[in-house]
């Protein structure tokens, strides 16, 4: 039987590989100068991108249950990998169109597919640890742009933008193809040696697998999925501008901007695995409410925040709450709603990613043009989190209903 743990690390590598579309910020200012456009123009490629990682992680997930994980990881690493080498020949000949086809469209079906795999894999090899197993494979995908992030900016002066993309498409092929020789899911009724379920606050679930049909039908399902919807447009639009915002805010030079995204891909992965970490102990709901309530007041005050290592430190906390969310998910969504169709169910619930993705970037564009003002822009995004926070509150009282119910059904 394959290790556990060598199954964590193939995670990772595939994880780190498509987790490198969050240093897209770096990636902006060269293009739109080869393109002539407007930054707008060229963040419509990363927004195509998460809008297809949404869909195809929804409506490819089945197919990827019934291909298993060693295909399914290796389809993704020819998508991604492809996508990212035909942006170095949409950049070399000029292409607007292809540029968001293989960057948007053809890596955009590599990452749906690349990131439910490994989670869905996971899951099942870690009964006892969910949270913490799935956290730490989700943290490569936030600690990917504090890797590519600088290393793009290096190789933009070094050996020119089309040659990065040429360069890094290979590297990533390889890496997601080597984790694809090595993934696969455990044997039926698998249980680690020593396994004791550890029950914990997060232990929500009635022990049955429901499928995506019968999911659908829960109302906590919808409360979800509009959690992580609004989590992820307010944090995306975030990470979209980062580099952006680093040298307004900050006065930063391109190559400082470019050292804060990576900042932002530190602590995007260390959020990833200390909030997956503590649900598992204070349970799923319960840190949702958290993330809602820190980010409502963090927007509000974020721009008018004119000290410079205070403004940062306040942008990572948003940042590694964004990536917390993604970590948790996975182990809440198994929690409510079992194994035996988690891959699809989260495939679903990342359709919000999608939709977060265009409307996310939209909206701060639109803001921020109209106003002028980053002040105003982030206090949109605050009022949002406003609704996050009195949903996640309402999924507290449905699980704790549930939770009285069981105990009540056992005595």
């Amino acid at each position: 039987m394959k290790n556990r743990w060598l199954m964590v690390l193939s995670a990772i590598g595939i994880h780190i590989s498509i987790g490198s579309v969050y240093a897209f910020s770096v990636i902006t200012d060269p293009v739109k100068t080869i393109f002539n456009v407007d930054a707008s123009v060229v963040k419509w490629a990363f927004q195509i991108a998460i809008l297809v990682m949404g869909f195809s992680a929804a409506f490819l997930g089945q197919w990827v249950t019934r291909m298993g994980p060693k295909r399914s990881t290796t389809i993704a690493g020819v998508c991604y990998g492809i996508g990212i080498l035909g942006t170095g020949l949409a950049l070399q000949l000029q292409s607007l169109f292809l540029f968001y086809v293989a960057y948007g469209l053809v890596a955009g079906i590599g990452l749906g597919v690349g990131y439910i795999t490994p989670v869905s894999v996971l899951v099942k090899w870690f009964p006892d640890r969910r949270g913490l197993a799935v956290g730490i494979v989700i943290m490569a995908f936030g600690l990917a742009s504090m890797v590519f992030g600088p290393l793009m900016q290096y190789l933009f002066e070094t050996i020119g933008v089309t040659s990065t993309f040429y360069s890094l498409g290979v590297i990533y092929t390889l890496l997601i193809l080597l984790a694809a020789s090595y993934i696969e899911n455990p044997p039926e009724g698998y249980r680690p040696k020593g396994f004791k379920l550890i029950k914990t606050k997060s232990t929500t679930s009635e022990s049955i697998d429901f499928t995506v049909k019968q999911a659908l039908k829960s109302k906590r399902f919808y409360y979800i999925w509009i959690m992580m919807f609004i989590n992820i447009t307010c944090g995306i639009a975030l990470i979209a501008e980062a580099s952006q915002i680093s040298q307004f805010q900050l006065g930063y030079t391109p190559m400082q901007a470019a050292g804060v995204v990576g900042l932002i891909g530190a602590f995007n992965g260390l959020g990833r695995i200390f909030w997956s970490a503590f649900s598992d102990f204070f349970g799923r709901p319960i840190t949702f409410i958290i993330f809602f309530l820190i980010q409502m007041i963090a927007f509000f005050f974020l721009a008018q925040i004119g000290q410079e290592f205070l403004f940062l430190g306040v942008l990572m906390l948003i940042i590694t709450i964004y990536g917390g969310a993604f970590a948790t998910l996975p182990a809440f969504l198994s929690d409510l709603f079992g194994t035996k169709q988690l891959g699809t169910i989260l495939g679903v619930v990342l359709i919000s990613k999608g939709f977060a993705g265009l409307l996310g970037p939209a909206i701060y564009d639109y803001v921020k043009t109209t106003t002028g003002s980053l002040d105003i822009t982030l206090k949109v995004f605050s009022g949002l989190f406003v609704l996050a926070f009195l949903i996640a509150i309402a999924m507290q009282f449905s699980v704790k209903k549930s939770q009285k119910l069981l105990q009540s059904e056992a005595v």
